[in-house]
């Protein structure tokens, strides 16, 4: 299985995907939105990953073209350090499957995206 994490923080980035890649994923990391984005159009992810404030692309930029322009119903993670309502609302309505409020826990992580891609544990 194929994930991508777009991610500004070097730390958690590295971090999921050194705990993703244990679990058997193989992961591609970003640290910008925009290049993150040429990746997904370029390459079969099952899985997107994506913060919301980012260099290049935000994540509601992301998953709104992935629904949009690409037509992919690809799970789509986003997570964040806002605790606003309105932007997990603002992300459920743009097609976002999940929202995870920072800090992030890579076990209630690693379940959601098992249930996301229908994986039993």
């Amino acid at each position: 299985m194929n994930i991508v994490i777009a991610e500004d923080n070097e730390i958690l980035r590295k971090s999921l995907s050194f705990f993703l890649t244990s679990k058997g994923f193989t992961v591609d990391q970003f640290s910008d939105g925009q290049e993150a984005l040429e990746a997904i159009e370029k390459n079969n992810y099952d899985l997107i990953l994506t913060d919301i404030n980012m260099p290049g692309k935000s994540g509601m930029e992301i998953t709104q073209y992935v629904r949009q322009n690409i037509n992919s119903d690809i799970p789509i993670i986003i997570f964040t350090s806002s605790g606003v309502e309105q932007t997990e609302l603002d992300s459920f309505d743009i097609g976002a499957n999940e929202f995870i409020a920072k800090p992030i826990s890579p076990a209630v992580l690693f379940v959601r995206i098992n249930k996301l891609l229908n994986i039993r544990l």
